[in-house]
C-alpha cells in the first residue's frame, strides 16, 4: 500500500505531465516538421503549406495528451493551466513550479525527436537552420512572415487573448457544476477547442497559448543549431511573449469564467439527465 501510494504521489503526477506534454510536443511539432520540411522540398514558394492540418494535429496532441496523463495528474500539460487552476480551483502552489519544469521537459525531449527525425528533411529544405524553419519548433509573430506588420507587443496581445478563451472554456468543459461532457469526451472537446483557436487565432502569433509548448521545443531547437531562436525575424527579442502572454491570458480567462458563470452555478452537483430520483426514506 506504501508503494502504491508513492508512485500515486507527486512523482506520478509530474510523470504523467511530463509524458502527456511529450505526445502533445510529438504531434505539434512533428506535423509543422513535415508541411513545412515537406511544402519546402517539394514548393519552394509554398510558405507555411497546409495550415488547416497543423491545426488538427495540435488539437489531437492536445487530446491524446490529455488522456495519457488525466488520471495520475489532470493532465494540465500547459503552466498556464497549472496556474490558473492554482489561482482559481484550490490547486496546490507548492506543485505550480514542479508541475512546469515537468511539462517544459517533456516538450524538450519531443521537441529533440522530432528534430532528430527530421534532421536530413530540414537541412535540405533550409541548411543554415535560419528563421525558416525555426518556427517547426517555436512561434513567431506572424508565422516569420515579414508581410504582416505585427511585433512582439501585437503577439503578446494575441496570446493573452487566445490562452485566455483557452482557459474559460477547459473549466466551463470541466466543471463538474456545470454541464460538461460525459463518456470521458472532455478531453476531446477541449482539443477540438485547440483547433478552433489555430484556426480562428493562429495568423498573429501561432498560438502557443502555452508556455512549455514554446519554450521546451526553443530551447531544443538553439541547441541543434538555431543560433537565432530566442528572437523574432525583425531581430527583437522575443522568446518571453509566449510565456508571459499565456500566463497572464490564462489567468484572465480562468476569472471571466469565475465571474460570469461560475459563480452563479449551483453550490451541489447536479443529478445526470435522466436519473429516476431516489425515493425519501
Amino acid at each position: 500500500m506504501a508503494e502504491r501510494l508513492k508512485r500515486s504521489g507527486l512523482i506520478g503526477e509530474l510523470s504523467a505531465e511530463f509524458a502527456g506534454t511529450m505526445i502533445l510536443i510529438l504531434f505539434g511539432c512533428g506535423v509543422v516538421a513535415q508541411v513545412v520540411a515537406g511544402g519546402a522540398l517539394t514548393d519552394p514558394e509554398g510558405g507555411l503549406g497546409d495550415h488547416d492540418s497543423i491545426s488538427w494535429a495540435w488539437g489531437l496532441g492536445v487530446t491524446l495528451g490529455v488522456y495519457v496523463a488525466a488520471r495520475l495528474s489532470g493532465a494540465h500539460i500547459n503552466p498556464a493551466v497549472t496556474v490558473a487552476l492554482a489561482v482559481f480551483k484550490g490547486f496546490p502552489w507548492r506543485k505550480v513550479v514542479p508541475y512546469a519544469l515537468a511539462q517544459t521537459a517533456g516538450a524538450f525531449v519531443a521537441a529533440l525527436l522530432v528534430r532528430w527525425n527530421y534532421t536530413e528533411a530540414l537541412a535540405k529544405a533550409d541548411p543554415g537552420h535560419t528563421i525558416k524553419t525555426q518556427f517547426v519548433f517555436s512561434t513567431l509573430p506572424a508565422n516569420g512572415n515579414t508581410a504582416l506588420p505585427v511585433h512582439e507587443w501585437g503577439a503578446f496581445r494575441d496570446q493573452v487573448i487566445g490562452t485566455a478563451i483557452l482557459l474559460l472554456l477547459i473549466l466551463a468543459l470541466t466543471d463538474m457544476l456545470n454541464s460538461p461532457p460525459g463518456a470521458n469526451l472532455a478531453p476531446f472537446v477541449i482539443g477540438l477547442v485547440v483547433v478552433a483557436i489555430g484556426m480562428a487565432f493562429g495568423t498573429n502569433a501561432g498560438y502557443a497559448i502555452n508556455p512549455a509548448r514554446d519554450f521546451g521545443p526553443r530551447l531544443a531547437s538553439f541547441l541543434t543549431g538555431y543560433g537565432g531562436a530566442w528572437r523574432d525575424q525583425y531581430g527583437n527579442l522575443y522568446f518571453w511573449v509566449p510565456i508571459v502572454g499565456p500566463l497572464i491570458g490564462g489567468v484572465l480567462g480562468a476569472g471571466v469564467y469565475k465571474v460570469f458563470i461560475g459563480r452563479f452555478l449551483p453550490t451541489a452537483e447536479p443529478e445526470p439527465t435522466g436519473r429516476v430520483p431516489a425515493p425519501e426514506d
